[in-house]
């Protein structure tokens, strides 16, 4: 019997990929192959004549039958790249999405200006992604990462232990600001805020919902948290929270009556993503990866 070779195989799950709803057919079907083959992507561009006999063959089917069926890339291999790290993520996290860098960005801006030391908290940590990314561009932040679900908190103890931050990245379980020590100098935050009932794709609907859908038009709680933060921070202290555009309105009204001062970041794509308020210099400097 014939058996495919690495490049059939891959044409092969990219149309049926692409035929069950897929925005990124190929890249999928090549994550999910070389991750079969216990591989690196660019190693299947290397083997395109390798034929795959059965036993290899079957492990990759059933990732396509996931796939097609709706379920995240990120949670069929157990991973995702954030800022240039890699994160182990799990159906119990959020998988991390390349809009947020903008927040870490701005973050690490602010720890890196800052003289000496920073104390900073990442509110709604689920992987850790932004606690661990802030800590690992701003070598003098210190972070208190937190979650209300302790299935995240446990995500998030791994990928700080994977990254070596131990001493700088604590992981603690608790609502919003509850579990978050006094004086901070920044507090940065992507909660949930999608609306309930808005139409989402497959992909998203598979992650947690609690750590997407919030009431009050999908504000609540960043609301919450533009509330609650002052009591924490320290005198010029500053807050970064992650939006929907949609939402931008309510959010900056309830930043002005709290802080002396806001400004709104746009993402890659042009969005207005993240709200910063607080006493602040403006400044223009970025993470380098």
């Amino acid at each position: 019997m014939h058996q495919l070779s690495v490049l059939e195989v891959l044409k092969r799950a990219t149309g049926h990929l692409q035929k069950h709803g897929s925005t990124s057919p190929r890249l999928d079907a090549e994550v999910l192959l070389a991750h079969a083959l216990g591989i690196r992507r660019l190693d299947l561009y290397m083997q395109f004549d390798r034929p795959l006999p059965e036993p290899e063959l079957a492990p990759y089917r059933d990732l396509t039958a996931r796939r097609a069926r709706g379920e995240p890339v990120a949670y069929l291999v157990g991973h995702k790249e954030f800022m240039a790290l890699d994160f182990e993520v799990t159906p119990a996290v959020l998988v991390p999405n390349p809009d947020t860098e903008v927040l870490v960005q701005r973050a690490v801006a602010i720890a890196r200006d800052a003289a000496g030391g920073v104390r900073a908290a990442d509110i709604g940590t689920g992987s850790g992604c932004i606690a661990i990314a802030l800590a690992h561009y701003a070598p003098a932040a210190e972070v208190w990462a937190s979650d209300i679900s302790s299935e995240a908190v446990e995500v998030a103890a791994r990928n700080v232990v994977k990254h070596g931050l131990g001493a700088r990245v604590h992981i603690v379980c608790g609502d919003l600001m509850e579990p978050a020590p006094g004086n901070l100098d920044l507090v940065c935050a992507n909660l949930p805020y999608i609306e309930p009932g808005t139409l989402l794709s497959t992909d998203v609907l598979a992650q947690p919902a609690v750590a997407l859908f919030a009431g009050q038009g999908g504000s609540e709680l960043v609301i919450r948290l533009l509330e609650a933060a002052p009591a924490h921070l320290r005198a010029g202290g500053r807050v970064l929270v992650e939006i929907d555009h949609a939402m931008l309105e309510p959010v900056l009204a309830v930043a002005g009556r709290l802080f002396s001062e806001h400004r709104v970041h746009r993402d890659l794509g042009g969005h207005e993503r993240v709200v910063e308020a607080g006493s602040f210099i403006p400044t223009n400097s970025e993470p380098s990866a």
